[in-house]
Order: C-alpha cells, then sequence, then structure tokens
C-alpha cells in the first residue's frame, strides 16, 4: 500500500495548491490511500466546513488536525459526524469529535505533543492504550504526530517503532531531512512540512509576523501570497506486516 501524507495546509494559498497539484501526484505516484492536515486551512488557522471540503474535493480520504482545529465553531457539527476528520486523540474526555478512525484497511490515528503546547493526556501512554483497546485493527497504522519538540517527536517514533506502520510530524511548517525507516520498520519523520506560500513565515504574511515580532503586540495574521509549495512523504507500507519498506519526502512548487 502506497500513502501519502501532506503537511499542513495553510489558507486558500494551500487549498488551491492542494487541488491543482493533488490529482495529479495521486496518479504519477499510484497512490492509494491520502492523509492532508486540515488545520490551518481556513485563513491560515483553523479548519470550517466548507475549508474541509475542499480538501476531501481535492483527493484527501483523511483529515487529520491539530491544536487549531477548535478556532471555528462551525467545525464542530463535522468532528461529530462520520466524515472523514479526526482530532488529537489524545484531549481530555469529553471533547468533540474522536481520535482515529479506520478507513480503505488504514488506521489513521492523531495524537498532539506536551512539549512547549499544552497540558494534554500522555500521547505515549494514550497511544499505547489505544493499541491495545482495538482489536479489530488493520495492519496498517499511520499516526500523524502534531508536535512542537523535535526530541519528543523522535522518542514517539522510537517508542511506537514496530508497533506502528508510521509515525509522521506535523505542527512546525519546516519539513525535516531525517525521512527514515526505523529498526522495528516504522517510518518516521520528525515533520512533514506544509502546503503553503513559499515567501512567507511559516505560511504567514511577513509583514504581520515581523510587526509582532518587533513590537511583541498583537497582529492579525493572514496567509502569504504568490509562489505556493507542497511537502508531502510517501510512504510504502506492506499490508499484511504492516512494516514501512520505503519512504520519500516529496516536494512540489507551483506559480
Amino acid at each position: 500500500m502506497r500513502i501519502l501524507a501532506i503537511g499542513d495546509v495553510i489558507g486558500k494559498p494551500g487549498r488551491q495548491a492542494l487541488s491543482r497539484l493533488l490529482p495529479s501526484l495521486k496518479e504519477a505516484y499510484a497512490v492509494d490511500f491520502t492523509i492532508v492536515n486540515a488545520e490551518n486551512s481556513a485563513g491560515g488557522i483553523g479548519v470550517t466546513p466548507e475549508t474541509a471540503a475542499d480538501l476531501w474535493a481535492a483527493g484527501a480520504d483523511v483529515l487529520t488536525s491539530g491544536n487549531h482545529v477548535w478556532a471555528y465553531k462551525e467545525i464542530l457539527s463535522v468532528l461529530d459526524s462520520e466524515a472523514p476528520i479526526i482530532r488529537p486523540y489524545n484531549y481530555p474526555p469529553g471533547v468533540n469529535g474522536r481520535g482515529y478512525l479506520i478507513k480503505n484497511g488504514v488506521m489513521v490515528v492523531n495524537l498532539i505533543g506536551r512539549t512547549f503546547m499544552s497540558s494534554y493526556d500522555c500521547p505515549f501512554r494514550t497511544l499505547d492504550a489505544l493499541l491495545e483497546q482495538v482489536k479489530d485493527k488493520p495492519p496498517v497504522i499511520v499516526v500523524d504526530f502534531h508536535a512542537e519538540a523535535t526530541s519528543e517527536k523522535v522518542a514517539l517514533g522510537r517508542y511506537f517503532d514496530g508497533r506502528v506502520s508510521a509515525v509522521l510530524g506535523t505542527h512546525t511548517h519546516v519539513g525535516t531531512i531525517d525521512a527514515q525507516i526505523l529498526a522495528g520498520g516504522t517510518a518516521y519523520v520528525t515533520d512533514i512540512g506544509m502546503t503553503g506560500p513559499v515567501d512567507s513565515v511559516i505560511g504567514d504574511d511577513p509583514e504581520m509576523v515581523l510587526k509582532r515580532f518587533l513590537t511583541m503586540l498583537p497582529h492579525r495574521l493572514s496567509a502569504g501570497k504568490g509562489k505556493t509549495v507542497m511537502n508531502a512523504i510517501l510512504v510504502d507500507i506492506d499490508n499484511i506486516s504492516g512494516k514501512a519498506t520505503r519512504i520519500e519526502r516529496l516536494q512540489k512548487e507551483t506559480e
């Protein structure tokens, strides 16, 4: 099975890039299943029913998210529906939505980190419990770990090496060069990167970001403009053993 995981989609530029690039990319690489992180797809922060629909229309099979998924209350009813969108599994009990789903023979799990972020439930112990709890889980299990600290991401990849097919980091919007298959057969990368404007500060308009840094005053941020880039990770997984056999970073640009 060949899985394509696409990094955080940033606003309208990111959605347009996905729409332009994903269909041909899926065909060229014979992709079986596509996972897209959607949590910044609405104006650079949050996701709405409309932006989620854009990503599904572009070819996403499952949408993952992170700490910004709650920015628009309209998304709550979608999270509670059967639509293929998930939020981090290790939020406290009672939160809208679900943290994993199984579709087309793939179990997709969304986790969020704690280091430099917030006091979420432990992602290590939470995923431990989930893997024990789900008895009918398929061999192919892909984890989107939405976290800030490199060390926490690497540690989670090592901890679940051999027990999940892939641990793919999101959140920082900066793709890392450590795509690899760990000793136990788990595909790993610290961060996939983003799908959004090249001339930006992690997807946001540079002028607004610089005002924040220079004045330390709050300024409304918006997605950057111009040429866009899609950062993605391609993983081949044996659908019998659940072990990854190949991992490759992809980077595609549009004008």
